[in-house]
C-alpha cells in the first residue's frame, strides 16, 4: 500500500480557497499525493496563475437541472464530487481508496496509508469519524461519516456509488446534508460505517488544546474546522499554527497526538506527552486511566442546556487546584539526534506556554514544577505500526529548568499508575 493508490477529493469555494489554502497547501505534497479540488465556479484573477503547491483544480458540474432548480444544492454537489474525482483518474488499475475532504481539513497521508493498508481494498468499507458533539450524531445519524474528518471509501464502494449517485441524490433530494445524504447512498449499496477514532471533525469552540492532549490510542488522520477554533498554539494564528503542527509530522505521523505518560517518583510530579503538540506536568501521581480523560478547554459546537455534550467524558478544567492544574507547555521544535544509542533518535522540544500563578501541591510533598521551563522529549527513530498499547517513558533529568524524558515501549507487565 502506497500514497500513489489513494485518490483525495477536496471540495471548496473559490471565494473561501484564498484564506483556506494553507490548510490543504500544509499537507499536500506535490508530484506524490493524487487529487483534485473541487471549486463552485471558476477561480478568479486573484487565485491565477494557480500555484503549483496546491491540488489541480476543477469545477464541479452543475446540477440544477438534476436537482429540477433546487434552491440550495450545497449538500448535493459534495456528493456527487466522489463520482467526479473517480471521473478525473485516468488509470483506474492502481486506485485503491478515494477520500474526501472539506478545504479546511488537515490529513496526515502517511497514517492513512498506514491505516488502510490493514483493510481489504477490494471489499467495500466506509470509514470516518463521528462528530465529538452528541448532538450532531442524534440529529444526523450515528452511522455516518462526518465529511470534513474525511470520508474514506475503498474502491469497488465508490465505484458502486459512482454509478448510483445521480439517482440516489434525486431519491434523496430532500436532505440538506452532504455527508448525511453520502450516508444515505451507501447504506442503499448494503454498507455501514466503519468507525475510525482518527478521524476529527472538531464540532468544538474555542480552545481544543484539552482534547488535542488527549487524543485515542488511534493513528491521527485528520483534522477539520480550525477556522471555527482557537489557533491550536500560543502566539501563533491558524495558518502558523497548523504549519507548526506539521512540523513535528513531517518527523514521524506515527506519533502524532499520541499520549504518553511516566512519573518521577521523587517529586510526586506526573508528566503526560502528546507527542508533536503538548506536554503536561501535574505535582501529583494520577494513574493513567485519569490521565486520558480530556480536560475540558473547549466548549459546544452548539450551546444546549445541560450534558451530556460529547462522545466522551472530560474532567473540569480546573484552575484553583494546584494538585489538579497541570503546568503546560506547548510543541517548540523537533530534530534528529544520535543521541538514543547507536540508532539515533528523534527529540522534540515543548516549551513552557505562560506562568501557572499557584502554590506548589501540599498534599503530594510541596515539590513545585515552576523551575521547568523546556521539556526534551527522546524517542526512537522507527514509527510506531501497532496500537494495541501505548507507549511508556521514563524521566531521565528534572534539574536546571529543563526535563528530559525517553520514550520506549512498555514493559509486559508495567502498570502506568
Amino acid at each position: 500500500m502506497a500514497l500513489n493508490h489513494i485518490v483525495f477529493g477536496i471540495v471548496g469555494s473559490e471565494k473561501a480557497w484564498r484564506f483556506r489554502k494553507t490548510y490543504i497547501e500544509s499537507w499536500w505534497r506535490p508530484n506524490h499525493t493524487n487529487g483534485y479540488l473541487f471549486l463552485d465556479k471558476p477561480p478568479g484573477p486573484p487565485l491565477l496563475p494557480w500555484p503549483e503547491t496546491s491540488p489541480p483544480f476543477r469545477v464541479s458540474d452543475d446540477l440544477t437541472d438534476l436537482l429540477n432548480n433546487k434552491s440550495d444544492i450545497r449538500a448535493q454537489r459534495m456528493v456527487h464530487g466522489i463520482m467526479e474525482v473517480l471521473r478525473e483518474v485516468k488509470d483506474h488499475k492502481t486506485l485503491r481508496w478515494v477520500v474526501m475532504g472539506d478545504d479546511d481539513s488537515i490529513f496526515f497521508v502517511d497514517n492513512i496509508v498506514d491505516v488502510l493498508a490493514k483493510y481489504d481494498h477490494t471489499k467495500y468499507y466506509y470509514l470516518g469519524g463521528h462528530s465529538e458533539f452528541i448532538l450532531s450524531n442524534y440529529y444526523f445519524s450515528f452511522n455516518q461519516a462526518f465529511g470534513g474528518g474525511g470520508i474514506m471509501l475503498s474502491y469497488p464502494l465508490a465505484k458502486a456509488l459512482a454509478g448510483d449517485i445521480e439517482s440516489c441524490l434525486k431519491r434523496y433530494v430532500f436532505l440538506n446534508s452532504a455527508d448525511n445524504t453520502t450516508k444515505a447512498c451507501i447504506a442503499d449499496i448494503g454498507v455501514n460505517l466503519t468507525p475510525h477514532q482518527g478521524n476529527h471533525q472538531v464540532d468544538f469552540r474555542g480552545d481544543i488544546s484539552g482534547f488535542l492532549s488527549t487524543h485515542p490510542l488511534a493513528p491521527l488522520l485528520s483534522l477539520h474546522h480550525f477556522d471555527m477554533v482557537d489557533p491550536i498554539f500560543p502566539a501563533k494564528d491558524r495558518f502558523q499554527s497548523t504549519r507548526h503542527l506539521m512540523t513535528a509530522a513531517k518527523a514521524d505521523q506515527s506519533r502524532m497526538l499520541q499520549q504518553t505518560i511516566c512519573y518521577d517518583r521523587r517529586s510526586n510530579w506526573s508528566l503526560s506527552i502528546s507527542w508533536g503538540y503538548s506536554a503536561h506536568i501535574y505535582e501529583r501521581i494520577m494513574p493513567r486511566s485519569y490521565l486520558i480523560i480530556p480536560i475540558e478547554t473547549f466548549t459546544p459546537w452548539l450551546k444546549t442546556l445541560k450534558p451530556p455534550n460529547y462522545m466522551f467524558n472530560t474532567r473540569s478544567r480546573s484552575s484553583a487546584d494546584p494538585c489538579e492544574a497541570p503546568h503546560v507547555f506547548f510543541f517548540d521544535s523537533v530534530q534528529e539526534t544520535a543521541a538514543i544509542g547507536s540508532g539515533g533518535g528523534i527529540v522534540t522540544s515543548y516549551s513552557r506556554a505562560w506562568p501557572r500563578p499557584l502554590p506548589a501541591c501540599l498534599s503530594s510533598g510541596n515539590h513545585s514544577a515552576d523551575f521547568i521551563q523546556r521539556i526534551l522529549v527522546f524517542s526512537p527513530p522507527t514509527k510506531r505500526t501497532s496500537t494495541d498499547r501505548c507507549e511508556c517513558c521514563d524521566i531521565i533529568k528534572a534539574d536546571g529548568g529543563e526535563a528530559e524524558v525517553i520514550v520506549r515501549e512498555c514493559r509486559s507487565n508495567e502498570i502506568i499508575a
